[in-house]
């Protein structure tokens, strides 16, 4: 079958639209018709039909528009009641005359769309002398470098080559394609062309690479980009890596040398431009990966307590099958400790010929030396991460045998065990870094005031928790085991205790002690009492094992117990899947180290947090990730579909993983029988009540399979994702990376006020204050403590005003210059700069500095339209002016409660008592204290970062200024006092940094 003819150039757009598609066309009045709409051979108007309006009265001249916009970004589409059912990737709309009135309009699809928005864009562009180059589009700079690629190969100079040898060369140029792909090309032009001889001349050639190696996404991508033209200059690329893709600090020369290595044409590295080809390696290249490159490397604090991280943990590492049946393997450790592993788990018993072993207690056929083990530790324990690593030591042996484990750990580790006496007057476990290169081993102690060569401990086994289940007889006591006084002095910080209740450990257990929680066990505990056990994790270290009754070795969720601060979830590394794809996602962060710090609000001494917090979190800002799902590239069939040709129908899963609140899951279409470069083109939102701790997962699967969907995966830490266009490198199901199977995306992360859905967000500007949402203090019961936590309620509120509406005020810029809520103020000041040109092209307002802020002066009289945002804008400035001048002493305020507070944390517990408080009350006053202290710091701290932002918005929109030539006045005056401003901009910031915030 003939494949679909591909967009790859402005002509290909227009050809389309000449031949004219059906569009819906949407009135403010909430009605919708359907339209068919068609561009005139001559390239000067748009027309619709049918119309009741005469012939000439139903079109739109090219001359009249403004602007193109795509996405529901006007106020009919914000106002309409049926927008909720419109597709954001299929609207556009049509900006004319000099009023702005806008021509709304719904494609099919958002290829469609797509289409007549770069295909308009180009007309507007060039609306000069659009003819004459239209004939020109062989004439790109890519057409140029195809034909010299041609003649490169074509060694007889006849300017025909032999269709293998075409083949081998489109091959070369781009490994991905299929080879019959590329054949069926070639006939398809052959036969287009009533040819018999397969030879191929250069313009078949150039136009067989045209059509097979141009992703019309990319395509679309670039003429947005470079405003119209078919390839980038170093401008464009500076503008789209600051606007778009978040980097900051780009230089001209940064992006001349982007050019240099990625361009494909000597022309274009030569003259400094970037075609297609060349902007289609860059965005598939590292550097434009979804992972934040930042995080490769360890960049949190290391100094907190080992308490205050998730560790890297492996369950039964010397398994590479499951628990039942797998013999012990060596490789087991190697792959655990490669991937940074920083926990792991030896079943030791005894062995013969005087030697302990290492196995399987239910598969004793092939047991592991215990002395070969140890060295490959000792040999790998550092391999990937220098923080230190935990050995869960199952304790089998007899007291001889105990003694030659001994032996064999001290000789072979040497200095890097770790056997320091834990001193009684620290109150928290040291740190990682305070413990690089160190090996703690986990275990049963003898009691430190018998001195006795040996006695009898309790045994943890997990195996135990079998044989209670299987019998009848739960509360049997746990058996003895005996220990020997050297394998107990082996251990210091980790010392294994039983788990009794809450109330017993705070009051009783040391910093030193752990307990291990089976998996049923320690779901009970999160579900009854989250608060709890997050208060409790703050200073000991909890060991989550997964059921014994997973027999085939699957895995928990390790979500649910991260989420109520659990150290030391351990896996089944062996096992692959969606629970193994989240552990090792989340550990990709912090350099992979193996160690990851918790959220500060589930490490204060004095803080609230319930895992099974509906919605908002104190003191955290909610945050919403937009991802709109592009389109996949060389797809492979799923492993295990039987009896199925290579065709495949994929579609997309989004997985949020998190806090409860957060958990959430959305899917795409489907695409149906494509698997080289499905397009999706579809946008999500997501709102993240707590990212510290949201993970997301793509998945991609097959709609119509026979015994396995699963194509691939990908899983992320939210705080390491990239903003921008992203490729995603999939993972297969056992978790390696496949060679050209990427997923392109958009990522952006606002916050709550500046996302969410357009017209809802606009219905609440207009509400203002009455439908805002502030954080309330809680009621103690605890007079001298409520009358001190009352004085905080109206800094608490002012606080919030700040923020919201210097937010708010930057939403009804972005709505008024057309732009999405994900959009950056550089492009709205773009958008604007374009706006604000006059007939002669020279700006109609100028960039005039008052007390450092930058204000936009009119140049003369203004369409109102123009009035309207400069008005938005002027409120935008003014708010942040106001959150920029008040917020210390607002935060001031908010301190000075925190701490009047916290003298009594202390004391609580009296001044409970002596107001006749006890058991559940008094222990809901101390939780609402808990909450306030929380709320407080978290306002506190939102304050401080929104303060930040609104200087680095102050800064971006004058240099905005300054390369859209909003400051030019024909001398260098002002552009000097403008770089005045800015480094009085930027001594404001860096004074208040050192200062009080």
């Amino acid at each position: 079958m003939p494949s679909e003819k591909k967009i790859s150039s402005a002509s290909d757009c227009i050809s389309f639209m000449q031949a004219g598609c059906e569009l819906k066309k949407v009135r403010p009045n909430s009605r919708i018709y359907n339209r068919f709409f068609t561009l005139d051979p001559d390239l000067q108007a748009l027309r619709w039909e049918p119309s009741k309006k005469d012939l000439e009265k139903a079109k739109l001249d090219i001359s009249a528009i403004k602007e193109i916009r795509l996405g529901k970004n006007t106020e009919t589409f914000r106002n309409n009641g049926l927008a909720d059912q419109i597709s954001e990737d299929c609207a556009l709309s049509v900006i004319h005359g000099e009023n702005y009135e806008s021509l709304d309009l719904v494609a099919n699809s958002a290829d469609v769309a797509n289409i007549w928005v770069s295909g308009l864009r180009y007309l507007v562009s060039r609306s000069k002398q659009p003819l004459d180059l239209m004939e020109s589009s062989h004439n790109t700079p890519r057409f140029a470098w195809l034909k010299t690629v041609f003649e490169a190969a074509d060694v007889d100079g006849n300017g025909i080559m032999l269709e293998d040898t075409s083949v081998e060369l489109i091959k070369k140029l781009n490994p991905t394609l299929k080879e019959s792909k590329i054949r069926l090309k070639f006939k398809e032009i052959q036969k287009s062309k009533e040819k018999l001889t397969t030879r191929v001349t250069k313009e078949e050639f150039c136009e067989a690479f045209s059509e097979l190696c141009t992703r019309p996404e990319v395509y679309f991508l670039l003429v947005q980009i470079s405003k119209n033209k078919e390839y980038l200059d170093a401008n464009d690329l500076m503008l789209f890596l600051e606007a778009e893709q978040g980097v900051t600090h780009i230089t001209e020369e940064m992006c001349l040398d982007i050019i240099r290595r990625y361009e494909l044409s000597q022309e274009g590295r030569l003259k400094g431009f970037l075609a297609i080809d060349g902007f289609t390696q860059y965005l598939l290249s590292p550097e434009c990966d979804i992972f934040d490159p930042e995080h490769k490397k360890v960049v949190q604090d290391m100094t907190q307590p080992l308490s205050h991280y998730y560790i890297n943990s492996s369950h039964n590492t010397y398994l590479i099958e499951d628990q039942l049946r797998g013999p012990a393997d060596i490789n087991g450790y190697v792959r655990a400790l490669k991937m940074s592993c920083r926990s792991i788990e030896l079943d030791i018993c005894d062995g013969p010929d005087n030697e302990p072993i290492i196995c399987n207690r239910n598969n004793m056929t092939s047991p592991l030396s215990f002395r070969s083990v140890i060295e490959v530790i000792n040999k790998l324990a550092f391999f990937a991460s220098d923080y230190p690593l935990i050995l869960c030591l199952g304790n089998h042996c007899s007291v001889h045998q105990q003694k030659l484990v001994v032996q064999h750990m001290k000789r072979i580790f040497g200095n890097k065990l770790y056997t320091e006496t834990p001193l009684s007057s620290e109150a928290y476990l040291p740190s990682p870094e305070k413990l690089k290169m160190k090996i703690i081993v986990k275990g049963k102690k003898l009691p430190c005031d018998q001195d006795i060569l040996e006695g009898e401990v309790t045994d943890e086994d997990e195996e135990a928790e079998i044989s209670r289940r299987l019998s009848e007889d739960f509360s049997r006591e746990p058996k003895l085991i005996w220990l020997c006084k050297e394998l107990s002095d082996l251990v210091s910080l980790c010392k294994s205790v039983q788990y009794k209740d809450f109330e017993t450990s705070m009051k009783a257990q040391n910093y030193w002690e752990i307990c291990s929680f089976s998996e049923a066990e320690a779901s009970r505990i999160a579900n009854e009492y989250p608060e709890d056990f997050v208060n409790y994790n703050k200073k000991f270290l909890s060991r989550v094992y997964p059921s014994a009754m997973r027999i085939d070795s699957s895995n928990l969720n390790p979500q649910d117990f991260w989420n109520c601060g659990c150290q030391i979830v351990a896996m089944n590394y062996q096992t692959p899947g969606p629970m193994m794809d989240l552990h090792t996602g989340w550990f990709l962060q912090n350099g992979g180290c193996g160690y990851v710090l918790r959220p500060s609000v589930m490490r204060d001494e004095v803080s609230y947090f319930s895992a099974n917090t509906k919605g908002i979190v104190p003191g955290v800002s909610p945050q919403v990730l937009h991802v709109k799902i592009i389109s996949g590239q060389n797809f492979p069939k799923p492993k295990g579909a039987c009896a199925k040709g290579d065709v495949i129908d994929p579609y997309v899963c989004i997985e949020i993983h998190g806090i409860p609140a957060d958990c959430t899951e959305q899917r795409t279409k489907t695409v149906q029988q494509n698997s080289d470069n499905p397009i999706f083109d579809e946008s999500f939102e997501f709102q993240i009540n707590l990212p510290e701790l949201a993970m997301i997962r793509f998945v991609v699967l097959d709609d119509d399979y026979i015994g396995d969907e699963f194509i691939g995966q990908y899983t992320i830490p939210l705080e390491c994702l990239q903003p921008g266009y992203r490729h995603i490198p999939l993972r297969s199901f056992v978790g390696d990376i496949m060679e050209h199977v990427t997923l392109f995306v958009h990522i952006a992360i606002t916050n709550r006020s500046g996302g969410g859905k357009a017209q809802k967000r606009s219905l609440s500007v207009r509400i203002g204050k009455k439908a805002r949402e502030y954080t309330m203090l809680r009621n103690t019961g605890l007079k001298t403590i409520d009358d001190i936590f009352k004085l905080a309620v109206h800094p608490l509120r002012e606080a919030t005003d700040l923020r919201e509406n210097m937010q708010n005020a930057m939403v009804s810029v972005k709505e008024l210059c057309g732009l999405p809520p994900i959009a950056s103020l550089k492009q709205c000041i773009l958008t604007l700069s374009s706006r604000l040109l006059s007939s002669e092209n020279t700006p109609s307002v100028i960039l005039c500095m008052k007390d450092a802020f930058p204000y936009l002066e009119p140049l003369g009289t203004m369409p109102d339209v123009q009035k309207k945002v400069l008005a938005a804008y002027d409120l935008m400035i003014q708010e942040s002016r106001v959150l920029i001048e008040t917020a210390d002493i607002t935060h001031d305020k908010i301190v000075q409660c925190q701490k009047a507070g916290m003298e009594f944390h202390e004391e609580l517990h009296n001044l409970g008592t002596k107001e006749g408080l006890k058991g559940r009350k008094l222990s809901k006053a101390i939780e609402s204290f808990a909450w306030n202290i929380t709320v407080l710091k978290g306002q506190g701290d939102l304050l401080k970062n929104a303060k930040n932002e609104a200087l680095e918005n102050m800064k971006q929109i004058q240099l905005a200024c300054l390369s859209c030539g909003l400051s030019k006045t024909g001398s260098g005056h002002a552009d000097a006092k403008s770089k005045r401003c800015l480094e009085a901009i930027q001594e404001k910031d860096t004074g208040d940094e050192n200062g009080r915030l």
